[in-house]
């Protein structure tokens, strides 16, 4: 069994910075899927700052990470991002933890502030309905510019300005500290109908704006 130190990383992590981003940006390229690119001086910020967590093995090597910002007028968001496990290290409960540890890090710092993240990903999703989060519209989402100017070195950012920022592919979910915990279906349950929801998503979206792009006028 991997063991691993999941630790609020600090200064002395700043040398795994770069690692960090470009594991980030190899995932998304062999998923396909959008996510908004960090810069290896943004990622030693969070670290200065006390406000991201990182993993790695007993031999100092890089195993995963997340960070947390806070958004909005008085604070009244926190995301958790970037959350990401290096390939040969996935498939062992180590995203749980380190969410886990973020999840816990954002309630320290931030104990009255809603918790949220986007995702394309039903393995995210599940860990994030563990934690108590649950699918929201965009709309509950911090309003704050800063937060959404991060997404527009996502391959999916167009889709998310002609929505007028309504929809994309990513889901929203959201933590409510001030909602009481609700007893419901599992997530392996409801698991199907997610699926199925992001397909129907994907497709619908997809659809509208290759219809959009053949209709367009050439000049």
């Amino acid at each position: 069994m991997n063991q691993f130190d999941i630790v609020v990383a600090t200064e002395k992590h700043i040398q795994y910075a770069d690692e960090i981003c470009a594991v980030i940006e190899d995932s998304a390229k062999k998923r396909g899927t959008g996510i908004a690119k960090r810069s290896p001086e943004y990622v030693a910020q969070k670290m200065r700052e006390g406000k991201a967590v990182i993993a790695y093995g007993r031999d100092g090597k890089f195993a995963g990470f997340c960070y947390i910002e806070s958004w909005g007028h008085e604070q009244k968001y926190v995301a958790n991002s970037g959350l990401i496990v290096v390939e040969e290290y996935r498939h062992l409960g180590l995203a749980m933890k380190i969410k886990q540890k973020a999840f816990d890090l954002s309630r320290e710092k931030y104990p009255n502030c809603k918790i949220f993240g986007l995702t394309t990903s039903l393995a995210v999703m599940k860990i994030n309905s563990d934690l108590g989060y649950r699918p929201v519209t965009f709309s509950e989402l911090t309003d704050d510019e800063s937060f959404w100017k991060g997404c527009q070195s996502c391959v999916n950012y167009d889709i998310l300005t002609r929505t007028n920022r309504k929809h994309c592919l990513c889901t929203g979910m959201l933590y409510d500290p001030n909602e009481k915990s609700k007893t419901g279906k599992k997530f392996s349950d409801i698991k199907s109908k997610y699926e199925k929801w992001l397909k129907i998503k994907r497709d619908l979206l997809f659809k509208r704006f290759r219809k959009k792009e053949i209709t367009k006028p050439i000049f």
